[in-house]
């Protein structure tokens, strides 16, 4: 569902991604970890064409990013750090608005629908988001994906900034999507988090995939040796 083929981007002369090569397949959860300018972020805005590669090529549903950006951004939806919404607006509101934009049209019942599966309690669907947590954004954009059948999810530290609570429910929603064969890209600090939510890991340092691996073959304490390892 998404690949990237020695996915190169250049700065000048500094190198951000380094001819990077991985697949993520239907129901995947792939993590990437590393430290800040690791290369992570990069990623995920080649994958939604925010930047050009100037090498390589990143693909959705064998499509080429670049050469069909309309096509393939019908196909996912984009969680990150801190996801935009609109202030004035409910969360029933901004899923209205947003659905459309993909050129999807519901029902009130059907987007109240959407927003309890992503666990967003009933008597917040009407509030305005101006006075939603973190944790309350971050499930419209979930509701989002379930209206949008998205079958990708490209995420930039979705849980950062969540308590225990909010974060772990986050990652039930990530498990469930997957269940119904989405692919997850998922950048992150929370090496807990990827090792209990994700599939695969992968390891970035200075724009390199230095590790790629299943959660079934580490634990946490050897994931957080084998992080640090890479980190100095």
């Amino acid at each position: 569902m998404l690949e990237a083929k020695q996915l190169t981007k250049k700065y000048n002369d500094a190198t951000a991604l380094n001819a990077v090569s991985f697949k993520v397949n239907p129901g995947d959860i792939f993590c990437l970890l590393g430290a800040n300018g690791a290369g992570k972020t990069t990623t995920i805005n080649l994958f939604l064409n925010f930047v050009e590669p100037s090498s390589g090529h990143a693909l959705i549903a064998d499509k080429d990013v670049s050469r069909e950006s309309l096509e393939t951004k019908k196909l996912l939806t984009y969680i990150p750090e801190n996801l935009t919404l609109y202030p004035n607006l409910d969360g029933l509101e901004n899923l209205d608005y947003f659905t459309g934009l993909a050129g999807k049209k519901y029902g009130s019942e059907e987007l109240h629908n959407f927003l309890t599966q992503a666990g967003l309690q009933t008597d917040a669907h009407t509030k305005r988001v101006s006075a939603y947590s973190k944790g309350m954004r971050q499930k419209v954009g979930i509701a989002l994906a379930l209206a949008k059948d998205a079958r990708v999810l490209l995420l930039d530290e979705p849980t950062s900034g969540l308590d225990p609570k909010a974060s772990n429910e986050f990652s039930e929603l990530l498990i469930a999507l997957s269940k119904k064969g989405v692919a997850t890209l998922m950048a992150t600090h929370d090496l807990f988090r990827a090792k209990e939510t994700g599939t695969h890991l992968g390891i970035m340092k200075e724009g390199n995939l230095v590790e790629m691996l299943t959660t079934d073959q580490i634990n946490h304490t050897d994931l957080e040796k084998l992080y640090l390892k890479h980190m100095n």
